[in-house]
């Protein structure tokens, strides 16, 4: 149980707003990121085919 309350209240000293800009910072990252991995693989397979 002190590991449950250490965890609430280290989560508490960040306001939510700024759980929400980190939140989406992060998905926006990893969104692109994947994006590109995507475009770099489509380019590959179409040079292949070509």
């Amino acid at each position: 149980m002190a590991t449950n309350i250490t965890i609430t209240n280290s989560a508490r000293k960040l306001p939510g707003w700024l759980w929400f800009i980190a939140l989406w910072c992060l998905g926006v990252g990893s969104a692109m990121s994947l994006g590109f991995a995507f475009k770099l693989l489509m380019n590959a397979t179409l040079f292949a085919v070509k």
